[in-house]
């Protein structure tokens, strides 16, 4: 129950939001979808769910093409998307058994009770809707876009609004259930794609950038050796170079040393010492995947 994304483009006017990218995700794996703020993201997902249709480019779904066959390939398709829509006036439990009902489940009171337990909903069971956090009505958008038990599970920022409790408790929920379904996972939560995803996709104004497994993708970039150094306020960088270090920007009033002197921090720290430069913090430098979406986006707003 694979998902291929085969040069899909999509043009809004004169704007291209989404400019020829291709990638697979696979069954038993959960593929996170990252990209700055306007990159083309969620138009992709709703792209790939069949809610738009896109300029030039198809999804395939389980063999299925979204756009030839729209209802088999959302019947095995969940979806949570970024704006949750929910029935405020509805309770729970009787809008996710019309939920239940317009897939046509048999079993519809078993799989409601199934999926209150599922994502922690037990102790919010018999409110309203419009009575949930935005915690809680995440949970509620989570168990609607499982009801069905999909085989395709496309989520789309899923532990937004959650407490740090809640998001530990649905990381568990997602890496549980991907045994046996094909997951694709968007989120501004690097943490998140580092703890959860075994593949890891990144566009930047509309365009693919990075595609492969993440421990290949840090490799693939080189081991990064030297030190990251953050100041108050912005620093002159000439006391530096004129000791012979390059400083590279590595975000606002950061900066990153690369060198493998066995002296680099003691150095360092004896140049601020000496010209009373603010430091903030001094940390040493490695590939995590925040510094790799950096370098890839080049740290800029789409």
């Amino acid at each position: 129950m694979s998902v291929s994304i085969q040069q899909l483009t999509k043009v809004f006017g004169e704007q291209k939001a989404v400019d020829g990218i291709s990638f697979e995700a696979e069954p038993g794996k959960i593929t996170g979808f990252l990209g700055p703020n306007g990159a083309g993201k969620s138009t992709t997902m709703k792209m790939a769910t069949g809610y738009i249709r896109p300029t030039s480019g198809r999804v395939v779904v389980a063999g299925l093409d979204v756009e030839e066959n729209p209802i088999p390939a959302k019947r095995i398709t969940g979806y949570l998307p970024e704006h949750n829509p929910l029935y405020l006036d509805m309770y729970i439990r009787e809008f996710l058994r019309f939920i239940a009902s317009a897939y046509g489940l048999n079993n519809s009171k078993k799989r409601v009770e199934e999926m209150i337990e599922l994502v922690g909903l037990e102790r919010e069971r018999s409110k309203k809707l419009s009575a949930l956090s935005k915690g809680y009505r995440q949970r509620v958008g989570l168990a609607k876009a499982l009801i069905h038990d999909p085989k395709v599970l496309i989520l789309d920022e899923p532990t937004s609004g959650l407490d740090p409790n809640q998001i530990l408790e649905i990381r568990q929920v997602i890496k549980d259930i991907s045994a046996d379904k094909t997951v694709i996972l968007s989120t501004h939560i690097m943490q998140e794609v580092e703890a959860i995803c075994d593949q890891v996709v990144i566009i930047d104004r509309g365009t693919l950038v990075a595609n492969d497994e993440l421990s290949s993708l840090k490799a693939g970039l080189g081991n990064t050796t030297g030190i990251i150094m953050e100041f108050e306020k912005p620093v002159n960088k000439e006391v530096f170079e004129e000791a012979g270090f390059e400083l590279k920007d590595a975000g606002k009033n950061s900066y990153l040393i690369a060198s493998d002197r066995s002296d680099l921090r003691a150095e360092l720290l004896r140049i601020t010492s000496e010209h009373d430069l603010p430091l903030s913090s001094l940390t040493k430098a490695q590939n995590s995947l925040e510094e790799i979406f950096h370098r890839l986006t080049q740290g800029k707003e789409a």
